[in-house]
């Protein structure tokens, strides 16, 4: 490309081809060509001289001129000029402004040509990289198709006609062999703009590669009748997908898995023959975690919404085929719901319940100095704490078949007697822990979880203001893909994240932090936000319905 000892006209046809082989603008050659015929003069003039160049696009005609800034005094005779003798030019220039010189055209050597030259070449590439990623950042999501070109050191380098993208070795699908000049699909991942031109970055492993194959195959899916809730993938090997159905009339499942079962089937063969569990969802979470276990049976289901964790019981046969090969389907029914799964036998948790009824039986017997029977009696009724035996109405432990009104008077003295010396026990630890008097007004907060702040650092009004609720009752996130759960202060004690952040409001008002008009504002504002977003949430239930 000699643009710059080319005739006029033959610039302005190298500026069109190069625009139309780039599919880049043809005002940005233009631009490039005027970049590299000043840096030519420059070589020519001087490297100090501050020198332009103008090609007319539709003539081709150039026109040089250099700039000369405006000064009281001149430091550079090549790129300034005086006040005075700007003025003889132009009497209303003032300092800091530029007045233009023309320049007679010159005839450019061969290393200022070659220097042109690569002006030109870097100023078109750069033009280049920037359509490409103002054309692919806004299609992140997309599944798109391209030929695979090489591979390097593992990853994929795959052409998409206008640009190159790349698939990762963590981003394809274990044994699948990628051949020179074979077609391959794939979801776009991430664009990014780097120094050395847009990096695309695909996947055939993320889940969302999986629900945009369901999208083309079931025309349900494109229309929204059908909606994708959650995808989990252990690539290559299975997956598990959630669907529900907006339309009553249609089986979410049955219409992914299509006429004998040809939908499902196309993308299992696009990946490689990965096993589909296609699970129907449901807003209930232990129903759909059920579900999610499939084929396994499940007997029994409790659910920890807080912790975010469920406990599942199946019978000692299921439990190889809950868990699955090496865990893997308990795994995705995992990441599929977004709870973290313990499976137990029907044995196992029939042992764990008799642990749990042997152990409160002790805290009854060494507590209230009553006989085993009495003890699992009173675990029978439901009771599991002494606290509960000392302040529950007495009729309701007359009620009990085998007490009396003396025998239950009797407990709840004795339970009484037991809560005052332990407690007697815990304000003295309060006090070797150095916990300060003003915790002990907190509602809300007994001696046991004001000793167990005090072991954790917490020993004054203004400590536990300064707390905040995922201190008091832990905080769950995910940490390399892992549900990971950080215990809570008082967590042990089954304090509700809306009843701990009440406390520390409250303590935050004792200490001056914020007054009860402001808490008031808060709680008012936080109620409309609550009752808006229900309200949101009947309407699309209702234009569903209507649906």
């Amino acid at each position: 490309m000699n643009a710059v000892s080319a005739n006029k006209l033959e610039l302005i046809q190298i500026a069109d081809a190069v625009a139309r082989e780039k599919n880049i603008e043809k005002s940005l050659v233009i631009d490039a060509m005027e970049d590299a015929l000043a840096r030519a003069a420059r070589s020519r003039y001087g490297h100090e001289t501050n020198v332009r160049a103008e090609i007319n696009p539709n003539t081709g005609e150039t026109k040089l001129w250099r700039l000369l800034e405006v000064v009281e005094e001149i430091e550079n005779d090549a790129a300034e000029i005086t006040l005075d003798e700007a003025r003889h030019r132009n009497p209303e220039a003032e300092v800091g402004d530029f007045m233009s010189e023309p320049l007679p055209p010159i005839d450019f050597g061969r290393v200022a040509a070659m220097a042109a030259k690569q002006v030109i070449t870097q100023k078109v590439r750069d033009a280049e990289r920037e359509r490409q990623y103002e054309d692919f950042k806004d299609r992140v999501g997309e599944i798109i198709n391209g030929i695979i070109k090489r591979v390097e050191y593992g990853h994929v380098i795959v052409d998409l006609g206008k640009a190159e993208a790349i698939v990762r070795r963590d981003q394809q699908l274990p044994r699948e062999n990628y051949r020179n000049g074979e077609r391959v699909r794939a979801y776009i991942l991430e664009v990014r703009r780097e120094t050395r031109g847009p990096q695309i970055f695909l996947s055939r492993a993320h889940p969302q590669f999986m629900a945009k194959l369901f999208e083309q195959e079931v025309p349900e899916v494109y229309d929204g009748v059908i909606e994708i809730k959650a995808v989990a993938r252990d690539p290559g090997s299975r997956a598990k997908i959630g669907v529900m159905s907006n339309d009553p009339g249609i089986d979410p499942v049955g219409a992914c898995v299509g006429m004998r079962g040809s939908r499902v089937q196309a993308v299992v063969n696009e990946l490689g023959g990965e096993k589909i569990d296609i699970v129907p969802w449901s807003q209930d979470d232990a129903t759909f975690v059920v579900n999610a276990l499939a084929p396994a049976e499940v007997t029994k289901v409790v659910l920890d919404e807080e912790l975010e964790r469920i406990e599942v019981v199946v019978p000692d046969e299921q439990l190889s085929l809950a868990i699955g090969r090496r865990g893997q389907n308990v795994r995705l029914a995992s990441q599929l719901s977004g709870y973290e799964i313990d499976i137990m036998t029907e044995e196992e948790e029939s042992a764990k319940r008799q642990e749990e009824f042997k152990r409160r039986s002790e805290r009854f017997m060494e507590g209230l100095d009553v006989d085993d029977m009495m003890a699992g009696l009173l675990v029978s009724e439901g009771f599991s704490k002494i606290e509960e035996i000392a302040y529950v109405e007495l009729d309701e432990l007359v009620e009990i078949d085998g007490l009396d009104e003396e025998t239950a008077e009797e407990l709840q003295a004795r339970a009484k007697d037991f809560i005052e010396e332990e407690n007697k026990k815990l304000d003295e630890k309060r006090k070797e822990l150095g916990v300060a008097d003003d915790l002990l007004g907190v509602e809300g907060l007994d001696l046991k979880m004001i000793v167990t702040l005090g072991e954790n650092d917490v020993k004054s009004l203004e400590d536990f203001a300064g707390c905040v609720t995922d201190d008091l009752v832990g905080w769950t996130e995910r940490v390399d893909g892992e549900r990971k759960h950080y215990d809570g202060i008082l967590e042990a004690y089954g304090m509700n994240p809306d009843v701990a952040e009440d406390i520390i409001m409250r303590a935050r008002v004792s200490v001056g932090w914020v007054t009860e008009e402001e808490l008031d504002a808060m709680r008012a504002a936080e109620e409309a936000a609550a009752a808006e977003a229900a309200a949101g949430v009947e309407e699309e239930a209702a234009a569903g319905a209507s649906a």
